[in-house]
């Protein structure tokens, strides 16, 4: 259809036929026997049940067959235009990845494409329009469960990642929709759905610009967040909504709320009743609601008294059909919900060998001394509550089925083609205190060369309405690991989690840590190959993992302040208490941001700039020699970091510029390059210009954040 032909249609609705345009309800509405994640309380209000086959959306489709069966009665009620079924896949459908956060570390943008594309392949033939993801939001603080959603804490790499998933899904043939728009990773103690508290240029500098970014590419949606901003809801927010994203970014496509966000609006003593939260809602930008009735109920009202004009009305019905239009709906609603296809690619086996490659890039090893890989000769002994479990696909897993998944004792025993002694050992349950169990993993373990421990965080410990106060791993596991230490066996841990999870207080005992989040489908296999060295670690952290809980929100890029530590250790052991910092902690990371070891070593050396001075508008180049100095090939992660040593405002002591992902054999070296622009050395200036100021600048390039080689150069008018 033509936009002339569109509008025809919005002007041929009422008024209560447009508001249902704007309504979206779960599908057991229309379906009690379909199946769907509820985050909500769903109100239908006074809405009669019959009237929700007018609504403009779905959400949760439950699978093809459904899907069409419901728009074949649909077309028997003399509705005009289709309805899209929206679900969250957020890290894979039927053939479940690795959580986002683990995508993030593989720093390999090719590969979150793809993935995000098998995803939308599997879901569009599975009777899925539209997508809610990705989600951008800066991850900051560790405790906060949603972390798992988001590419870490730098806004420059969770724009790349946001990119790269919206390519892949557009390739699979589906609509998505960037969230949570916006502020919402910044959840004061990391507690979710709490509020927010930002200042404008800390709000432009980081927390926006991953959504900017990913405007780039097209998405079709923006979903609004749940948070208040600076003491207002954001679906009371103009100044975001409208002024933002809408008059400044130029985004015309559909926003939609969170699963009953226009009510909380009353929650939050904003709105004093249902019409007015319907009022502020629609006035402040947003088109679609979810999981509630106030639009449906109260929108009409509010036109025919003219406390809402129809123009505002007919401009979001108008987005949504427009989306509608995009999806090509008109011409064949079911345009690419396809059984016979879906049979065909889903699970299939170059799906898992994606997934299970992105298992391999993603997982991090965090120390090693010495004693991986595996030898397969070796006999190990595998305990741990995760050690045979098939609950590792993480939250948010789509249609994924718990029991499709491979258990590290099912990878790990496929390699080997024998069985390996294993022994739970204990629950993963944060609150258990039952030891009997590790008498027997003792056992076993006490008759093996070494020993491999499954522990950490359970896929529903993080995720939405996860947030943890105490982010180290559960109590009991940290007691069964003490156990296993005192066997005086070489002891690899295998971590598992949504966040990163304390490690302090075991990390001494282990001799080697792998992490590797939650991996999805292909878990297990890609764990056993990487334990026993058929592929080489090569995951780098984007997100720093703290020393404990009372160090979030941690992150790399932050400011010093006038009274910097001289030392890193506890200011009771320092006598530096008149500095910044804790008496009783350090001030830095466990591990730090773009931290990941290898079975390989690098080196980086002779750090060269082609010029010292660069002048607005021209460019320098920065290059440096990499070297494979171990004995095994493997992926190096390359990061260039700028700080900007004097400014109007003070910036960060170090910023992600860039990166390359490097291919090198044993012994191979190659001089890696980068190009420095003055658009890298932009921020919003004392005046609110986004500029850059003259002066002197750092160059880092490393392995990690923290350890890095160093340069100065120099912008000059």
């Amino acid at each position: 259809m033509n936009v002339k032909e569109l509008k025809k249609l919005v002007s041929d609705m009422n008024l209560e036929e447009k508001a249902l345009q704007l309504t979206q309800y779960p599908v057991y509405e229309l379906d009690e026997s379909a199946e769907a994640v509820v985050t909500g309380l769903c109100d239908l209000g006074g809405i009669d049940r019959e009237a929700l086959w007018r609504t403009g959306t779905i959400l949760n489709a439950p699978n093809g067959e459904t899907v069409q069966s419901i728009r074949k009665t649909r077309r028997g009620k003399g509705i005009a235009d289709p309805f899209p079924f929206m679900l969250d896949v957020i890290h894979g459908y039927r053939t479940i990845y690795p959580v986002p956060l683990a995508m993030a570390c593989t720093f390999n943008t090719a590969l979150i494409e793809d993935c995000a594309e098998l995803a939308a392949t599997e879901a569009s033939c599975d009777g899925v329009d539209v997508t809610f993801s990705p989600m951008v939001d800066l991850g900051r603080d560790a405790r906060w469960g949603r972390v798992m959603e988001g590419a870490g804490e730098d806004p420059y790499w969770s724009g790349e990642v946001g990119k790269a998933m919206i390519r892949g899904y557009h390739r699979g043939g589906i609509a998505c929709c960037v969230k949570h728009f916006a502020g919402y990773g910044a959840a004061e103690a990391g507690r979710e759905y709490n509020t927010t508290d930002i200042s404008e240029r800390n709000l432009r500098e980081y927390y926006l610009r991953a959504y900017c970014e990913c405007l780039q590419e097209q998405p079709e949606l923006f979903m609004s967040s749940f948070n208040l901003l600076n003491g207002k809801p954001i679906l009371g927010h103009k100044e975001i909504m409208l002024d933002l994203l809408r008059k400044e970014w130029g985004f015309n496509g559909v926003v939609i709320s969170d699963f009953g966000a226009v009510e909380e609006l009353y929650e939050h003593g904003y709105c004093e009743t249902g019409r007015d939260c319907a009022r502020v809602a629609i006035e402040s930008g947003l088109d679609i609601e979810m999981g509630s009735s106030v639009y449906a109920s109260y929108l009409p009202e509010l036109v025919r008294t003219g406390r809402v004009s129809e123009e505002r009305l007919d401009e979001a019905v108008l987005r949504v059909l427009e989306l509608k239009n995009k999806l090509g709906m008109y011409e064949n609603p079911d345009r690419f919900t396809d059984i016979q296809k879906r049979d065909e690619v889903t699970l299939s086996e170059s799906g898992r060998a994606l997934s299970r490659r992105a298992v391999e890039e993603g997982s991090v090893l965090l120390k090693n001394d010495g004693v991986l890989p595996l030898k397969e000769s070796a006999k190990i002994a595998l305990v741990g509550p995760f050690a045979d479990e098939h609950e590792i696909i993480g939250n948010w897993a789509g249609k994924g089925r718990i029991e499709e998944s491979v258990t590290v004792k099912e990878g790990v025993e496929s390699l080997l083609q024998k069985n390996v002694p294993y022994e739970r050992g204990c629950s993963w349950k944060l609150f258990e205190t039952d030891e009997s169990g590790f008498e027997e993993a003792e056992h076993i373990c006490a008759q093996a060369d070494m020993i491999v421990a499954c522990v950490g965080e359970h896929m529903m410990n993080s995720g939405e309405a996860h947030s943890r106060a105490d982010i180290r791993i559960p109590e009991i596991q940290r007691k069964f690991i003490m156990r296993l230490h005192e066997l005086e066996k070489p002891l690899v841990l295998v971590v598992f989690g949504g966040r990163p999870l304390g490690l302090s207080e075991i990390e001494e005992f282990a001799d080697a840590i792998l992490y590797v989040w939650q991996p999805g489908t292909e878990g297990g296999n890609g764990i056993a190959n990487l334990l026993y060295g058929k592929a080489t670690p090569c995951g780098k952290t984007v997100m720093s993992f703290p020393r404990s809980s009372g160090q979030c929100p941690i992150y790399y890029n932050c400011f010093t302040t006038g009274r910097p530590k001289k030392q890193d250790m506890p200011s009771a052991l320092s006598g530096e208490e008149w500095r910044t910092g804790y008496d009783d902690e350090y001030n830095s990371p466990l591990y730090p941001f773009g931290y990941g070891l290898s079975y390989t070593e690098f080196e980086y050396s002779d750090f060269k700039l082609s010029a010292a001075k660069m002048k607005r508008g021209e460019k320098i180049v920065a290059s440096v020699k990499l070297k494979n100095v171990g004995k095994r090939d493997g992926y190096e992660t390359a990061q260039w970091y700028i700080h900007d040593l004097f400014a109007s405002i003070v910036r960060p002591v170090k910023e992600l510029k860039g990166y390359e992902k490097i291919f090198l054999k044993a012994g191979e070296e190659k001089r890696v390059y980068f190009e420095i622009t003055e658009e890298m050395l932009k921020f919003y200036t004392d005046g609110g210009k986004y500029a850059a100021e003259t002066g002197a600048f750092e160059l880092y390039v490393g392995g990690n954040s923290r350890d890095c080689l160093k340069t100065n150069f120099e912008l000059v008018d």
